[in-house]
């Protein structure tokens, strides 16, 4: 959701408590420097004049903060919310949607089935011959509870399920598809599943197999209780906080993941347009998303359904406990958050805070350095500006977390239902493909032709023509094919475009070995992925059955292969499943890390994805999500692996387990040393008789650096560095302009001391500060990390270093031995840095190997 939100922050604010507490911490910080300001006006007015104007700034800003920070965090969460909840709900009207394309294309082949359509026709009067087929189907393809065929005067003359015996239908589904040459769907109650308040009814015309006439209707009852509670009981909140749910067109209830909380049947308020507001449901507050079908392969589904997800505001922002940044090591936690403003701005402007605060302290050390004149109560005021940082800094890392781990863990959470919503939408969809070559397998003229002797033209043609019309159908394949015992195909569709025929080839050894051993008729076998030359060379799945003797179900007389159009099914998958969300990147992957199915455009079929043996081994059923290194980028990974649909690869003796994964970019890998933090780098006042030096101390790649204080004017912020042409100047990152009041220097040229001290072009990253350096009339600005402080050292703990005497271009000539020795802190001498970057051209390189 990239749209400015149009609520008020006191409608959700009540249900946020982290956030009221974030609020009362700014609150607190605003009125202390408040508090600090006026003290110095007061107490120091003279003395202070110089960091007021930056104090009153601060103090605006913080008041600014304080409102924008909250509502921004409040904004955060809410769309965090209303885009999970909104997955969930495009989730359940698509899964839907997808799973009544299939029925569609189910009732179209069945209603044409010879055998059914000539006991309807009453060509043959064997019932039990009629239901025993009836069952078969209903072996294979389990979604159904009921089949019923019925003649022209709505008369039942087979069902399938006995507990419900029926004599006949007054439904007016029967004449609307007697009138109708496709199919009809139907939900509602009717007469033909009396035992329930409504039914999800497929139905077509059958015609005379000998004259074409109309003669009766086959009606399939999908088992729609059924399957949504598998689809709730799969994807609904596991901590029961949200309601899945399925309308229709009035916004009425079809089904619901928890009826006692939300009846079937009652009207729910629903939000189509990502509104951020609270809607009222029988007397409680919801967060509510709603979306429409989308469409599968044309099919938009019964009229005006929607999927819908309800959570009440006063659970919404709970049970979000996460630990992912404390799972990370320092390197990656240190790295993503010098993304804080790309993952999240309120993240960015606690820390850009934070940071406010220490500038403010350091430039009042560097300014009151020597405790020349009155200045000493002016240290005073620094002391308490520094002491009300340091809680502040504490409280900021605190909300900084808890907002770093909501920011987080809403992308872990995303990425592991996505994953997870893919691998349901890939099993489900592959369960298709094994009921439909073992159903097609009993085909009785496909039977018939296989006992007939030899195959001559005539019976090649007839055959191709049964399969071509079962392939216009179903679409998801390219061929169907079929073959004797040896493995030669004798007859094929053609559905992939292309003019060669198959007719002659020969299926592999393994596979017609395979077919051959199979039991019964409700056993299959699918070849591994891999290319194929029924495929084009392409990778595919191909779904084997065995076509046994009409007249001896123990004798196999050939099989049958259907080849699915895996590239664009698997892809209209992957895109299916991340529902526009174009940062992700999606993959199925074999137990290996082979690819499937990629929209990553550099992992295509068949390469190897790079991820950690215990991903390859995730458990069936099982989900994870994880922050990695992914193609130089900090990614949010989310995995699952396959656990099979009803009892497609469950029980059914199928074994090959396919794993979702899912990528979503959060920036690019930097490097730790020049990002981190050293706010715990401290530096021990040591009691010493002879006069000190103070020193502005700073951070540059991870190092402590020092500088004469004498020497330092102040540190800015390097987002006001400008981009200008900078020549041969080593190290130069542009111009910065100067605020009114530093004497005349309007600006200053700026140079990054890292890439100066590395000898090295790195480019510059975002951020930092940068401090104005003064050298008699000159001033020159030095981009460093991150600030330290301005301490002192004796004179005894400081010493020259060996390799920076005499005219060396070393800018490093002094070292500081503090805290025992413990800490070398490396000083830059000031003669050297100017006369190197502002009188010299080319490179410097400094011999840092040598310290």
């Amino acid at each position: 959701m990239t749209q400015t939100l149009p609520f008020q922050i006191d409608t959700f604010l009540p249900y946020m408590r982290d956030v009221i507490r974030c609020e009362q911490a700014l609150h607190e910080l605003s009125l202390m420097w408040r508090m600090i300001e006026s003290a110095a006006k007061m107490n120091c007015p003279e003395e202070a004049k110089a960091i007021l104007p930056t104090m009153a700034a601060t103090r605006d800003g913080f008041t600014r903060l304080e409102h924008e920070l909250v509502t921004s965090l409040v904004r955060e969460k809410v769309v965090t919310v209303l885009n999970e909840i909104g997955t969930k709900a495009q989730y359940v009207i698509n899964i839907v949607v997808r799973n009544l394309y299939e029925r569609t294309a189910d009732v179209g082949f069945l209603a044409t089935d010879n055998e059914l359509c000539a006991y309807v026709a009453g060509l043959n009067d064997d019932q039990d011959a009629a239901r025993l087929r009836l069952r078969a189907y209903r072996n294979k393809y389990t979604v159904y509870d009921e089949i019923i065929l019925l003649d022209t005067a709505g008369n039942v003359l087979v069902q399938i399920d006995e507990t419900t015996p029926l004599e006949g239908s007054t439904d007016p589904l029967i004449a609307q598809t007697l009138a109708s040459d496709t199919f009809v769907e139907t939900f509602r109650a009717s007469d033909l599943r009396p035992s329930k308040k409504q039914a999800l009814i497929y139905s077509r015309r059958m015609l005379h197999p000998e004259n074409g006439t109309v003669v009766g209707v086959l009606c399939l009852c999908f088992h729609f209780e059924q399957e949504m509670a598998g689809i709730f009981s799969s994807h609904c909140d596991p901590a029961g906080r949200s309601s899945m749910l399925l309308l229709d067109a009035d916004n009425r209830v079809i089904e619901s993941s928890d009826a006692d909380w939300i009846a079937l049947g009652s009207s729910v308020p629903v939000n189509r347009t990502d509104a951020p507001q609270l809607m009222m449901c029988s007397g409680r507050q919801y967060l509510v998303r709603t979306f429409p079908a989308e469409g599968y392969q044309g099919y938009m589904g019964p009229p005006g359904w929607q999927g819908q997800v309800m959570i009440p505001v006063d659970v919404a922002f709970t049970g979000r406990n996460s630990n992912a940044l404390s799972t990370l090591d320092a390197d990656t936690r240190d790295g993503l958050l010098t993304h804080a403003q790309t993952l999240s701005d309120p993240l960015y402007q606690i820390m850009s805070a934070a940071e406010t605060i220490r500038r403010v302290v350091w430039n009042g050390q560097v300014m009151t350095a020597g405790n020349r004149g009155d200045l000493t109560r002016l240290k005073t005021i620094l002391a308490q500006i520094s002491e009300t940082g340091a809680r502040s800094d504490e409280l900021f890392a605190m909300s900084i977390g808890d907002l770093y781990e909501t920011v987080l863990t809403s992308s872990l959470q995303n990425s592991e239902f996505v994953s997870h919503l893919l691998v349901d939408l890939l099993d489900r969809n592959l369960y298709e493909r094994a009921d439909d070559c073992r159903w097609w397998a009993l085909t009785p003229e496909l039977r018939a032709a296989f006992s007939g002797g030899e195959w001559d033209n005539a019976r090649t043609q007839h055959m191709a023509s049964v399969l071509q019309y079962i392939n216009s159908l179903y679409t998801v394949y390219t061929r169907i094919f079929v073959y004797d015992v040896s493995g030669r195909i004798v007859a094929s569709s053609q559905l992939d475009g292309t003019a060669a025929s198959i007719n002659g080839m020969s299926v592999d050894s393994d596979t017609i070995a395979s077919v051959l051993r199979l039991r019964t008729e409700q056993d299959y076998f699918v070849t591994p992925f891999a290319p194929s030359p029924l495929y084009g060379g392409e990778s595919t799945y191909i779904y084997h059955a065995a076509i046994r003797d009409p007249h001896n179900d123990e004798q196999v007389v050939g099989g049958i292969g259907i080849v699915f159009n895996a590239a664009p099914e698997f892809s209209a998958m992957l895109k299916g499943g991340l529902g526009g969300q174009a940062r992700m990147k999606a993959l199925f992957v074999d137990r290996k890390g082979k690819v499937i199915s990629s929209t990553d455009p550099r992992r295509p079929v068949g390469s190897i994805l790079n991820v950690n043996a215990g991903t390859l081994n995730l458990a069936s059923g099982t989900s994870s999500s994880s922050i990695v290194i992914h193609d130089g980028q900090y990614a949010v990974m989310g995995c699952t692996a396959s656990c099979g649909y009803r009892e497609f690869k469950v029980s059914d003796g199928y074994t090959e387990d396919v794993l979702a994964v899912v990528f979503e970019p959060l920036g690019e890998v930097r490097n730790k040393s020049r990002f981190a933090t050293h706010g715990d780098t401290v530096i021990r006042t040591e009691t010493t008789n002879s006069a000190g030096q103070e020193f502005a101390t700073f951070f540059v790649d991870g190092a402590l650096f020092a500088l004469p204080s004498a020497s330092v004017q102040e540190a800015v912020s390097a987002s006001r560095v400008a981009s200008a042409p900078v020549g041969e100047r080593q190290g130069c990152v542009g111009l910065l302009g100067l605020e009114q009041g530093s004497e005349d220097f309007a600006t200053v040229w700026v140079f990054d001391l890292g890439r100066v001290l590395r000898g090295t072009s790195e480019r510059a990253p975002p951020g930092g500060l940068v401090i104005i350096l003064r050298h008699g009339d000159e001033r020159i600005g030095l981009l460093v990390d991150e600030l330290h402080g301005v301490p002192e050292f004796p004179a005894e703990q400081i010493f020259r270093s060996p390799f920076g005497t005499g005219a060396s271009s070393t800018p490093i000539k002094r070292f500081i031995k503090a805290n025992g020795g413990n800490l070398l802190i490396q000083v830059l001498d000031v003669d050297t840095l100017f006369e190197s970057l502002t009188r010299r051209s080319g490179e410097l390189v400094a011999d840092m190997s040598s310290v």
